[in-house]
């Protein structure tokens, strides 16, 4: 417990500082959905996906901005993002009066581009894949002496992340398993420190997407890995390594993690949008996913997952409901 990357105390501190900013997101259930999961599994949403930005990393960039010095604001931030957390940091910015850089992979998703920009963020396309846009987000640390807020490695972000947990926790008492989607493991790390603290008797189990396993291929071998590339439509999720920060605690803390293909993160999206009538992207359906993968696992459980975030593109969109996913 004393190398834990953050404590229950910095996930209280955190709820204050979004308090003023962010109002606790549904946690509804929906017997269709129940019964299309089926073993007699309860299933109780989390919907991040109503976010300001439509994704929980509102939570993580809001936190990490309310953190830092007057100085530091004033001096700007720089990220790198496939999308949500860039609009989290964008949104938390203009909110605060933090300029905020974003770079992101060339190719990236154009309308998610688009609504960094509309919140006034600035907007650099460079590197293959999310991890070399990390690079470059590094260079504008020494370049131009921006402070770096990284989507995982950062205590304030993971706090931010944990404060949903704490609103499903004591909301629903009666929640016996969470399931979190990974990309970096903000989300994963901070529930396990709120469970730990709150419900220790509560399992967490992690999903990644088979063509972005990272993070699973390392949890599974019990040390760190990297791949040569992260192939998933959920670019929430399109991460290529483990990271310092989240994954000693998510092989300390969690119970299981499954990589499921992108169809089943496909047909999860298109299953939401007929039982909940909300919208969810790939990397926000990916928890419903792997609950359907651990369903024998979870029978009779009652089980929360997280829908976050909402921003998924047109022409993605379509090709889900057209079943060419």
């Amino acid at each position: 417990m004393s190398d834990w990357p953050i404590t229950y105390s910095d996930v209280l501190r955190a709820r204050e500082r979004l308090r003023p900013h962010l109002a606790p997101t549904p946690l509804r259930a929906y017997p269709a959905l129940d019964a299309a999961v089926g073993a007699g599994i309860r299933v109780l949403v989390k919907h991040e996906n109503f976010q300001p930005t439509g994704a929980f990393k509102v939570r993580n960039g809001l936190c990490a901005l309310a953190a830092l010095d007057d100085e530091r604001r004033r001096g700007g931030v720089v990220a790198a993002t496939r999308g949500n957390h860039g609009l989290g940091l964008a949104w938390a910015g203009r909110r605060l009066g933090v300029p905020v850089t974003v770079c992101v992979p060339r190719g990236n998703n154009p309308e998610k581009n688009e609504a960094m920009r509309s919140l006034g963020a600035r907007l650099l396309e460079d590197g293959r894949d999310y991890d070399e846009s990390v690079a470059v987000a590094e260079g504008l640390v020494r370049d131009e002496g921006l402070h770096l807020v990284h989507s995982t490695n950062d205590p304030a972000v993971v706090a931010g992340a944990a404060t949903l947990t704490l609103e499903m926790l004591e909301e629903a008492p009666e929640l016996e398993a969470l399931v979190f989607s990974v990309g970096g493991g903000s989300q994963a790390v901070g529930g396990l420190t709120v469970v730990r603290e709150r419900r220790p008797e509560v399992p967490v189990y992690a999903v990644q997407a088979a063509g972005a396993s990272a993070i699973h291929d390392a949890w599974h071998r019990g040390q760190p890995v990297s791949k040569p590339s992260a192939d998933t439509f959920a670019d929430g999720l399109a991460t290529r390594n483990t990271y310092a920060f989240t994954f000693p605690a998510l092989c300390e803390g969690l119970a299981g993690f499954v990589a499921v293909p992108d169809a089943a993160i496909a047909e999860a999206m298109r299953l939401l949008l007929a039982t909940t009538h909300t919208l969810v992207e790939g990397a926000g359906a990916a928890g419903l996913a792997g609950l359907q993968a651990l369903r024998d696992e979870l029978a009779g459980k009652t089980v929360g997952v997280v829908l976050s975030g909402a921003n998924v593109d047109a022409e993605t969109l379509r090709r889900v409901l057209a079943r060419e996913l």
